[in-house]
């Protein structure tokens, strides 16, 4: 890397704006595709750093496209914003969407500096939570001309993310019966909770029969049916997942069958709608080795006494199991990619061009995303310092792959070889 810390210097002097932007965004969370706010907030600041902004991105109305700069390679920054229902922002979104912004900003400053050519583009996409944006984003070709995309996720430790993100399919099951009066002629109907009630029964006993990998989760769906009505519609969403597609697919078909199943048992139709399915995280080694020896020279955040007492009173209150060590250094690159039990978007993005994520961390040890710790560290302090610490990370890395002779040509080769 330059010895001139452009970036560094352009981050610390822009930091209570990007704390307030994310602090705004904190304060008003919104759900998937309803993110008017959040996305206008990134929009705006990005207008008034240089860059070009379009909304409405693949004909999403809270997706935008920003860009810079001219020719390639072209680099592509994945910003996300939306919330989570009933716990806002506990997995972080307002400190992502900033901090990829942030990013993009230092390196176009550092790229100007040294008059180095290429685009840089910020994608704002939307929906994450419902593992939606990216997916439409991507099967409409917006990040088909990438020479790489770059993300970071708000987590609990500082790490390249050399994660294997789970392949998913999203469904919902719709029931189909008759109603009736549930006391006084219950032989009459055919009651749809009942089949969606023993779909999920059916599901659960498969749970031993599939590979340890894989996670079935669902929610029901509100039909507004009282109790004394047999009903006619019930409605479940499923998310089933996996580390490989092949597996995801296999699960999926089965729990088509439980519902078939379920429906004949109870004389009712079942409806079943494939809402999103991506595939696993494809990672990338030379982009990990490349931004993980970027990471190497920056230092990670230091916290203050108060930030470590709020971290020990949010261990303490919600059990967490850190033994009173709240924050870590860098951690190492392992030797091989780590399947994990959650799922994003991007892995779809992955497989369309090479992606490196970063991990920063937003919370203390041994807090879990979605949880209401997550969202409390998130809005203060200690979610500040891992968004700029991020920031920096993406920035540096992208600094250091644009100045590694032929980075992105043996970034590519990676990529085919892995097909």
């Amino acid at each position: 890397m330059s010895d001139t810390p452009i970036i560094e210097h352009w981050i610390a002097r822009h930091e209570p704006e990007l704390i307030r932007i994310a602090d705004d965004i904190f304060r008003h969370p919104e759900l998937a595709y309803e993110e008017v706010f959040s996305s206008r907030c990134l929009m705006d600041y990005l207008t008034d750093q240089g860059f070009f902004v379009s909304a409405g991105t693949a004909g999403i109305s809270t997706a935008f496209t920003a860009s810079w700069g001219e020719g390639t390679p072209v680099m592509g920054f994945l910003a996300e914003y939306d919330a989570l229902s009933g716990v806002g922002h506990a997995c972080g979104h307002n400190l992502l969407g900033t901090g990829v912004c942030a990013a993009a900003c230092a390196l176009k400053a550092d790229m100007e500096a040294h008059r180095t050519p290429g685009t840089i583009r910020v994608y704002g996409c939307p929906a994450e939570e419902i593992m939606s944006g990216k997916i439409v984003m991507d099967d409409a070709g917006v990040f088909d001309d990438l020479d790489v995309a770059v993300t970071w996720h708000p987590f609990d430790r500082n790490r390249i993310s050399n994660d294997i993100w789970q392949a998913q399919d999203i469904k919902n099951y719709i029931f189909h019966g008759v109603s009736a009066h549930a006391s006084k002629s219950p032989e009459k109907g055919r009651s749809a909770l009942d089949a969606a009630e023993l779909m999920n029964i059916g599901v659960n006993y498969l749970r031993e029969h599939v590979p340890g990998d894989v996670r079935m989760h669902y929610a029901y769906i509100d039909n507004g049916i009282p109790a004394n009505v047999v009903a006619d519609y019930a409605k479940t969403n499923y998310f089933i997942r996996s580390a490989k597609r092949s597996r995801t697919e296999d699960a999926s078909r089965r729990v088509d069958d439980c519902a078939k199943g379920a429906a004949l048992m109870t004389g009712t139709t079942v409806d079943i709608e494939l809402v999103k399915c991506c595939k696993e995280m494809k990672v990338n080694r030379i982009l990990a080795e490349i931004y993980y020896e970027a990471m190497t020279k920056i230092p990670v955040p230091v916290y203050t006494k108060e930030e470590l007492d709020f971290a020990a009173g949010i261990s303490k209150e919600a059990g967490f199991l850190n033994n009173g060590n709240y924050f870590s250094g860098l951690a190492p690159l392992e030797d091989a990619p780590v399947p994990i039990s959650i799922g994003t978007d991007a892995s779809q993005v992955s497989h369309t061009v090479p992606l490196i994520t970063i991990s920063a961390a937003t919370m203390c040890k041994g807090t879990p995303l979605h949880h209401w710790a997550a969202a409390k560290q998130a809005g203060m302090g200690i979610g500040h310092k891992g968004m700029l610490y991020a920031a920096r990370c993406m920035a540096e890395g992208t600094k250091l792959l644009l100045e590694t002779p032929d980075g992105f040509r043996k970034v590519w080769e990676y990529h085919k070889a892995k097909q």
